[in-house]
């Protein structure tokens, strides 16, 4: 049988054919628009990501069999408000996970109702991308808009609602609303009463490896497909990425060095650090997650070349980052171009590039953006190693981890081993494992993980090498708090 996974990304669907084996037969991809209406807000209309999906589900089988198609998955990009009227009709774009418009919003929740209560209720604090402070400016800004909400959706459960009709939810996304209790899986009562909503205007909770439902007769004709096919509830992007490297269960990491990079720990039980520096968010295998996630990633490596060397050779930047030289550099930089979420949650934080003198080169510079954005995913992994989560190896992905240079700088700086997957199709392969097990393919996530995902390659550390880089990753946890009022001071 073939599965179809989706990912619902920011700027366009990647959709991917897979066997019960885990052999990617086609893939398609078709982009679509984001909308700025003003400066830090963004955008988007859920009628292009429907029409992306039904026009590319049928590219995706052109060659193949619709008949064989036994399920279909959905990753998707988080915390993104969708709200439908009674007739299931869109009342306005999208707001998405990168909008900043709920500065005000975020500042009540977290210090007016206070940041202990929203823990408690919800295991996590406010963040400007998270659903709850959207659909609170939306109650204060767009009344007329606030009154017709029926239903309230994230954006790859809109794309499922259209494939089934049905009104649903994982919990693994659902954790990124701010809404839900995510220790004991279920709407807290207490942020739906905050934002002034309802039970019945949130979606039905699934575990991601659920059936919701099968296609519509409508769809399925339209898309080729029987009208068996099911559908299961599908997973936010991060966690559909992690059952596509195999972080599932106790202990497993994924760190992604994409434009934002994260640190996923997957664990079997239900854990919050006090200071909630990480995210703590239920997993698609149906346990439970931590996650760090720095805004700027492999974007420091991108700003640095491009803008500022005015080169795309980022090989050759690289090249006289020798062997000597690693472990030895005396100039930092704090990789928060964005300001910066884990572990710091400081949106006045800048980038900052320290202990330069007359002699230090272009390879330095690169050498200490590539050092920085270790560190700082370093900063992460430690919070989640005081709770007590033993994490001695990791998978690595993103479009960083192709640099071999930055996974073995990677590797000594968190001193474990990192082991790149072969087949690196993140959220679309996980919306497509978990559709196996919602069609009985496999019985579990865990087993569909141990059948399809292969390790293509591993870095180890080097004892010498990790002992230089712990010294200079003590001297770099000492320049953010140096710098932290003075960053307030210049925003």
């Amino acid at each position: 049988m073939l599965y179809i996974g989706i990912d619902l990304g920011t700027s366009a669907v990647k959709l991917l054919l897979m066997d019960a084996a885990g052999n990617i037969k086609n893939t398609a991809t078709k982009e679509y628009p984001l909308e700025f209406p003003r400066p830090g807000w963004s955008q988007q209309n859920p009628e292009d990501w429907k029409k992306a999906v039904l026009e590319g589900i049928p590219e995706l089988l052109r060659g193949f069999d619709g008949a064989d198609v036994a399920g279909i998955g959905c990753g998707g990009q988080m915390h993104g408000l969708v709200v439908l009227d009674k007739d299931d009709h869109v009342i306005r774009p999208a707001i998405l996970w990168n909008d900043g418009r709920t500065a005000k919003q975020v500042d009540y929740l977290n210090n007016v109702i206070g940041k202990d209560k929203l823990s408690r209720w919800t295991a996590n604090i406010a963040f400007a991308g998270f659903t709850a402070p959207k659909i609170l400016w939306l109650r204060e800004n767009e009344p007329e808009n606030f009154a017709k909400i029926a239903k309230i959706m994230l954006p790859k459960d809109y794309v499922n609602y259209i494939l089934t009709g049905v009104h649903s939810c994982d919990y693994s996304d659902a954790s990124g609303m701010l809404l839900l209790d995510v220790e004991h899986k279920r709407w807290s009562r207490e942020m739906l009463d905050i934002c002034g909503v309802s039970e019945s205007q949130m979606p039905k909770l699934f575990e991601s490896y659920e059936c919701i439902g099968t296609v519509k007769p409508e769809i399925a004709r339209l898309l080729g497909i029987p009208e068996t096919v099911k559908v299961c509830a599908g997973a936010g992007d991060n966690a559909a990425a992690a059952v596509g490297t195999g972080v599932v269960g106790e202990g497993g990491c994924n760190i992604s060095l994409g434009t934002s990079g994260t640190v996923f720990i997957s664990s079997e039980k239900f854990g919050v650090d006090k200071f909630n520096a990480l995210h703590a968010f239920a997993h698609a295998d149906g346990g439970y997650h931590l996650m760090g996630c720095m805004l700027s990633a492999a974007s420091c490596n991108k700003w640095l070349m491009e803008d500022i060397f005015r080169t795309s050779d980022y090989a050759a930047e690289q090249a006289p980052i020798t062997d000597d030289k690693l472990g030895e550099n005396h100039v930092y930089f704090l990789p928060y171009l964005m300001g910066e979420r884990s572990p710091i949650n400081d949106t006045n934080a800048r980038g900052t590039l320290i202990g330069m003198t007359m002699d230090t080169t272009r390879a330095d510079l690169t050498q200490a953006v590539l050092e920085g954005v270790a560190f700082a995913i370093r900063d992460s992994v430690e919070v989640a190693r005081s709770l007590g989560v033993a994490i001695n190896s990791s998978k690595i992905c993103g479009g960083g981890a192709r640099s071999p240079l930055w996974k073995r700088i990677m590797a000594n700086v968190l001193n474990m081993e990192l082991q790149s997957a072969a087949s690196e199709q993140g959220p679309g392969m996980g919306g497509a494992m978990l559709a196996m097990v919602a069609c009985g393919e496999y019985a579990s996530v865990k087993d569909a993980c141990a059948a399809i995902v292969r390790v293509a390659s591993t870095v180890k550390p080097e004892p010498a090498l990790a002992a230089k880089y712990e010294k200079r990753y003590q001297q770099f946890r000492k320049i953010y708090p140096a710098c932290k009022e003075l960053f307030a001071d210049i925003h």
